[in-house]
């Protein structure tokens, strides 16, 4: 039986397919586009965990979470709240989201922006260079050796940041013979999209030293932040708690003061 994350994967490589756009093309017009603001060093200089918040209108497991959000006006709330980086969730059939909405956030807000999608294809790195990211999102789940080692060579001689995402051990491996320096650690199960919350704090000690650490998913309250600090995580990437709340700019200041 398929599950979200195989539905999701081929739908995404159906439409990289059908792409007749040349790479190289892409390639050469995004190194004209305007320098990134860099991602990885604005969560390197936050002094104590930093939060990424995301804009996100919905899921494929939960349904409709903030499905008329204005992504301008969250994006203020978030510089507000302390935001170091904000992810928008760019996928449209699965997730709702869209170009418009990175490209709403990043005129916002000065803060790097996260092309959060399922990035399958060199040109879908191209993109997020051309719509406005300054990182992208890999998950090792979904690519082979060889994809992963191309997508962060590329996203690096397009000076993009490559957030790379792993559940376990032996794909933090591949990330980092990939030569990851931005990891990502899910708790989500990309299969059957349960949190796992011991997961981000087993992950944690094998990550080595130099290594910007992420926690992903599943981050609702205090108790959750102070669990993550306590792992060694640099950051920690928030969305569904922040866009169903009342005042996102409050939930994300009460996060950050945990």
């Amino acid at each position: 039986m398929s599950t979200y994350l195989d539905r999701i994967v081929a739908r995404h490589r159906e439409v990289a397919a059908a792409d007749t756009r040349s790479l190289d093309a892409l390639v050469e017009q995004a190194r004209g586009a305007p320098a990134p603001r860099g991602f990885r060093r604005a969560l390197a200089l936050t002094p104590e965990l930093a939060v990424i918040a995301e804009v996100k209108r919905r899921s494929p497991s939960k349904g409709a979470l903030a499905e008329s959000l204005d992504p301008a006006a969250l994006a203020a709330a978030y510089a507000h709240g302390g935001a170091s980086c904000i992810s928008v969730l760019t996928d449209e059939e699965f997730f709702g989201g869209s170009v418009a909405d990175l490209q709403a956030v990043r005129d916002a807000t000065a803060l790097p922006v996260l092309r959060k999608d399922f990035t399958v294809d060199p040109r879908d790195i191209a993109d997020a260079w051309l719509m406005g990211a300054d990182a992208v999102l890999l998950i090792v789940a979904v690519l082979d050796e060889l994809e992963l080692v191309e997508f962060v060579d590329l996203a690096t001689e397009l000076h993009l940041d490559a957030l790379v995402e792993v559940h376990d051990e032996p794909e933090l491996e591949q990330a980092l013979e990939a030569g990851a320096t931005l990891i990502g650690v899910n708790q989500r199960d990309l299969y059957t999209f349960e949190v796992d919350t011991d997961r981000a704090e087993r992950m944690a000690k094998a990550v080595p030293a130099g290594m910007v650490k992420i926690a992903e998913s599943g981050i609702r309250d205090a108790a959750d932040v102070e669990r993550l600090a306590l792992a060694g995580y640099d950051a920690i990437l928030v969305g569904e708690a922040l866009v169903t709340s009342p005042d996102p700019a409050a939930a994300l200041a009460a996060l950050r003061k945990s």
